[in-house]
């Protein structure tokens, strides 16, 4: 036994030590090296303030924000740069620019006019996702970043202080009572206010204005079978679901506001509630109290609005913040955001959004003072958001409800490029019906019609009329089956087709509605009249009496988008990309939803 333990020794006595120590050297380089490798990553990425040098000199990271926070959001700014923030070699400088969400909305969408609003932005910090989820139906490609809350704000309830104060006494009510409170004669009994009569709501395009549109989502999701959130797709095709969109809607008055601050502006001029064109309209509580203290660049107000916090799961503004992609922004302008978006978040600029702005914040309680017309009261029942496309389709089916609903003509693309694959092993063409189907099945109310464009399908014509543009009520059958039979058959006369549907809907104009004409196309024209001609007939059938806008969604890689914009903006349109089948549907949703 000794004699073997002895031989295994001398054996391992035997073993050149040299390899062995080769072997740690390297190994503890190449640690070394990794270690110096990541090391310099985190320096080069918190850009220490004792680095001297820039040597690819400044970069500027530009953000877009919505103006009610954009002060805070400025001074943050400032307190950034003084860290001397350095990323790949640049040194960062940031941009502040306030700038209306829709505003910014549009220009990222459609094409940002440099000479009226200056520079685009890199990043984007507006009021509610709900803007980042058009921006997503518009054009998914333009998003660099999944989006962060740096903040929150509860919706509420804005109405005169004395309506305020028998709101606040009277019954509890939730999002989900509002269209049966709208509808009534006598709503202000339930607060022991008959002699005021009905209880009148507006509510501004939810497209356009966050609080309308998550205070819609409220009432939908209150009014489901869980009684909250979040609105599903499915929840949309629910008969009872799609009678409260449509009482909520009927409810509005018959001109709403425009936008949420000329809403509250009017409001604030109301001296006799019986005699007032409305009563209340939904705001961000960050919006109310910009507007009791005269902070919205809007005329002072005249009278203190009171905000009621509503029952039921309440309705949140996340302001959201988020990289931009493109051709104007680099890697360089993306980690910024990033590392931009990361100081928001921290506790010193908290505070400073929570004190200037009225948000809400995690970190801290403290809040504006002195804040008229503002409880700061405490939200224990959130609402869970709709998706993002689910919120597309919840404008959509608005657009559908009241009796203002629009009247909408979509022309389809049924050439043999339709054929192809649109995403998950399913053709253009599959996709596209889905979508259509969708948005019939959706519709609440409001007009539709369905033309099919191609190459002779009505004899010579590259065009054919499948369903008129009435209401989908008395037509839903007829639709369904005429989105059904769609086929794909050769080339894409565009142009052409676009024409005659434009001359069909000027010449059945529906008085007193959002008349408009969606385009879908996977492929650029192809024979029939050229762009000039068409332009030159759109032109001479134009009138200011008739709005009649022409939208296109580019379907796929293959299409020139650039004719299509010529036609979009003149005609008062616009134009998404939907680079995939998944993309087609909230995109259509998007421009269904429009402006009512």
């Amino acid at each position: 036994m000794g004699r073997h333990r002895a031989e295994l020794l001398k054996t391992r006595r035997g073993v050149a030590l040299w390899p062995i120590v080769a072997v740690a050297v390297v190994a503890v380089l190449g640690l070394g090296w990794f270690t110096w490798d990541y090391v310099s990553g985190i320096v080069d990425e918190r850009a220490a303030s004792s680095s001297e040098g820039c040597p690819e000199g400044e970069a500027t990271l530009r953000v877009a924000v919505a103006p009610s926070i954009a002060e805070p959001v400025q001074q943050a700014a400032t307190a950034w740069a003084a860290q001397r923030p350095v990323i790949r070699n640049h040194c960062v400088l940031v941009e502040v620019q306030a700038m209306d969400s829709a505003m910014t909305l549009q220009n990222l969408s459609q094409g940002w006019d440099q000479a009226k609003v200056g520079p685009p932005p890199s990043a984007w910090l507006p009021e509610s996702t709900l803007w980042v989820n058009q921006l997503k139906a518009a054009n998914a490609a333009l998003l660099g970043s999944t989006p962060t809350s740096v903040a929150t704000s509860p919706v509420l309830l804005a109405v005169p202080e004395q309506a305020g104060a028998a709101m606040l006494s009277g019954s509890s009510f939730r999002w989900s009572d509002l269209p049966d409170l709208a509808s009534a004669g006598d709503g202000w009994s339930r607060f022991q206010k008959p002699e005021w009569g009905a209880l009148t709501l507006t509510i501004p395009d939810p497209a356009r204005n966050p609080a309308s549109a998550l205070a819609i989502q409220s009432a939908l999701a209150g009014s489901s079978a869980k009684g909250r959130g979040p609105v599903t797709t499915e929840m949309l095709s629910d008969d009872r679901i799609k009678d409260v969109m449509n009482r909520l809607a009927t409810a509005n008055t018959a001109k709403p506001a425009t936008t949420t601050l000329e809403a509250l502006v009017e409001l604030g001029k109301v001296e006799d509630l019986a005699k007032a064109p409305f009563e209340a309209v939904p705001v961000v509580e960050a919006d109310l109290y910009r507007r009791n203290v005269g902070k919205d660049g809007a005329a002072s107000p005249v009278r203190t609005l009171a905000g009621v916090q509503v029952g039921g799961p309440t309705p949140t503004a996340d302001y959201p913040f988020v990289a931009l992609a493109g051709e104007l922004t680099d890697d360089v302008q993306v980690r910024a955001a990033q590392r931009f978006s990361d100081f928001l978040k921290e506790p010193d600029q908290q505070r400073l959004l929570a004190q200037q702005s009225g948000v809400r914040v995690g970190s801290t309680q403290e809040r504006p003072n002195p804040a008229p017309g503002i409880r700061w009261a405490a939200t224990p029942e959130a609402l869970e958001p709709a998706d993002a496309d689910s919120t597309q389709q919840i404008s959509a089916a608005w657009a559908s409800s009241g009796a203002g609903a629009q009247a909408v003509t979509v022309l389809v693309d049924v050439s043999r490029s339709m054929t192809q694959d649109g995403g998950d092993g399913q053709t253009r063409m599959s996709w596209l019906k889905k979508a259509l189907r969708g948005q019939v099945e959706r519709s609440v109310g409001g007009l539709f019609g369905l033309w099919e464009f191609s190459r002779s399908l009505d004899g010579a014509k590259p065009y054919k009329q499948l369903a008129p543009t009435k209401p989908v009520s008395q037509q839903r059958t007829t639709l369904i089956d005429a989105i059904n039979g769609l086929k794909p058959t050769s080339a894409t006369q565009t142009y052409t087709s676009v024409l005659a549907v434009y001359r069909s809907a000027m010449e059945n104009y529906e008085q007193g509605r959002t008349n408009r004409i969606v385009v879908v196309t996977d492929g650029s024209n192809d024979g029939g009249i050229n762009l000039q001609a068409l332009q030159t007939e759109l032109n001479k059938l134009r009138s200011d009496d008739k709005p009649l806008s022409i939208s296109f969604i580019a379907f796929g890689a293959d299409v020139d988008r650039a004719p299509l914009n010529q036609i979009a903006r003149a005609n008062g349109g616009t134009v998404s990309v939907a680079a995939n089948g998944r993309a087609l549907d909230p995109a259509l949703s998007q421009l269904l939803a429009g402006n009512r």
